[in-house]
């Protein structure tokens, strides 16, 4: 696969840990405007720029992404933000729990993600990409990188160590006790040894960002179009901000499901519901069941837990033999009457890290969650080499990939610091 150095503006190492945030869709628009009001000078203030408004106000509106591309010119003339403009790799190390993992900030062809080197596994939503499209057109920057996973490759991860003995760039704990440190790999040497070990990378797998590498895809199909004949493969719209990690690195946590209603059936009938449908069920506990192995699940109600077991052969076919397939197929759907979880809005999708206190909350009294063990990697890359799609929300990736730590240029019209330049002349 194609993978190249970037430019970018990256915030002061001083400023760093106020600066960076959370990516943007890990909030709802009121948990984003409490995490702006708690953090002012925060980039997710650029990244959600519905939050300097009020909560009336149409999220979507011009003034909105004007609001972004202002803000973000305004880091830049405050220094918050410097340009640096030696093509480069980032490595970017995040710790959680002891547990850690590392990957190659960079940029990655456009053409790739085209023509299925860069493989998806799960549908995105029209709305979510025009957001995010216009997010890019307006600051003239992508501003989140695409979590990419690729199949481990020890000749690389040699060089990727080796280039951490290097005094880190950035080094500093979030508020969740995450910690993140960035190298900066400038010598030419050292660039062209990881771009050539990537060229031995035959495809990479979107783990988290699905929504941000479709919109900047279609932002770069655009400025194609639109550059006609003059346009030669290297322009920065062409390529894609990623970050990319070796596979076996990787947490995946479980997504599981709460649904608002029982459809009506009493305990007895939802036990005996579930048997039909070839599930073992076991007895009440008052203990949450966390699953610890592929095959079993928790269920959630009448005020009490109970853990069940999928029996019997799993298809063939990589999607349907997923738990979470399973669970949709053997009892949402034939027993609470959920047809697509996409749209049925009795149904919400809670991480993992939320914990199981936040099920029982959720299903309250006349509702029903469940419990999954996690997707794995391994499942993940197969649906998305056999061409398919997984249902919504079966894999929760941990840590998140702090946002504003590099900011990438695409746009070829006028840079934003020469718009924030501009603007502070007009103020003198």
């Amino acid at each position: 696969m194609r993978v190249e150095p970037i430019t970018c503006y990256r915030p002061r190492p001083e400023a760093v840990a106020e600066f960076v945030s959370p990516p943007y869709d890990v909030f709802d628009r009121a948990g984003a405007a409490a995490y702006v009001a708690e953090h002012p000078s925060s980039f997710l203030a650029i990244d959600r720029p519905e939050t300097g408004f009020p909560p009336e106000h149409d999220m979507y509106a011009d003034d909105v992404y004007q609001r972004a591309h202002d803000l973000l010119a305004e880091r830049v003339a405050d220094g918050t933000l410097l340009r640096d403009g030696t093509p480069c790799f980032y490595l970017y190390r995040l710790v959680r729990n002891g547990r850690a993992q590392t990957g190659v900030v960079a940029a990655c062809s456009f053409d790739d993600y085209n023509n299925g080197i860069i493989r998806r596994h799960e549908l995105t939503r029209r709305s979510k990409e025009d957001d995010r499209a216009r997010h890019i057109e307006a600051t003239g920057c992508q501003t989140g990188p695409i979590f990419l996973a690729y199949r481990d490759n020890p000749v690389l991860e040699a060089l990727i160590e080796a280039a951490k003995t290097a005094d880190p760039l950035f080094d500093f704990t979030d508020e969740t006790g995450v910690r993140h440190t960035v190298w900066r790999v400038a010598r030419p040497a050292a660039v062209e040894s990881l771009r050539m070990m990537f060229e031995h990378v035959p495809r990479a797998y979107i783990a988290d960002g699905h929504h941000r590498a479709a919109s900047a895809a279609r932002v770069c199909q655009r400025m194609r179009t639109e550059a006609g004949g003059r346009h030669t493969g290297t322009e920065a719209y062409n390529f894609l901000l990623c970050a990319l990690f070796p596979a076996s690195q990787l947490t995946v946590l479980p997504y599981d499901r709460v649904v608002a209603d029982i459809g009506g059936l009493s305990e007895e009938g939802l036990v005996r519901a579930l048997e039909d449908a070839g599930l073992s069920v076991g007895p009440r506990r008052e203990t949450a069941v966390e699953p610890t192995a592929r095959g079993r699940l928790g269920m959630y109600a009448y005020g009490a837990w109970r853990e069940l077991a999928l029996t019997g052969e799993r298809p063939d076919d990589p999607v349907a033999s997923l738990d979470v397939s399973l669970l949709q197929d053997r009892v949402l759907g034939p027993v609470l009457g959920v047809g697509d979880p996409r749209e049925d809005r009795r149904v919400s999708f809670v991480g993992r890290t939320a914990g199981t206190a936040e099920l029982e909350r959720r299903a309250g009294e006349g509702g029903v969650a469940f419990t999954l063990f996690p997707t794995s990697v391994a499942e993940l890359m197969d649906v998305a080499d056999a061409g398919l799609l997984m249902p919504p929300k079966s894999t929760w990736f941990e840590p998140k990939l702090m946002s504003g730590l590099f900011i990438r240029r695409v746009s070829h019209r006028e840079s934003v610091l020469d718009a924030a330049r501009r603007r502070l002349e007009q103020q003198e």
